[in-house]
């Protein structure tokens, strides 16, 4: 019994092409990878900064209200004595 898909392949036809399609893609991924080695590192880097970015936003949340002028004195305080 040869079982046929919607476009009249066999349904083992098409595993095999889906097959063909994932091994292809993956090689393409990592020969687009080996030869921008800088393109990744800069994707890389952006993804780090934006998990940090939110982990310090979820953290800012969860601390206490400070005034805007506490802070500016607290910069100051370290500015004079990095000087």
């Amino acid at each position: 019994m040869n079982v046929t898909n919607f476009f009249g392949r066999s349904i083992m036809q098409t595993l095999i092409d889906d097959e063909k399609i994932k091994d292809l893609f993956k090689k393409a991924i990592i020969e687009a990878m080996e030869e921008r080695k800088d393109l990744v590192y800069e994707v890389l880097q952006d993804v780090m900064e934006d998990i940090l970015l939110v982990k310090a936003i979820q953290e800012g949340e969860d601390s206490e209200v400070v005034e805007r002028d506490e802070i500016f004195q607290i910069l100051e305080n370290k500015n004079s004595i990095a000087s």
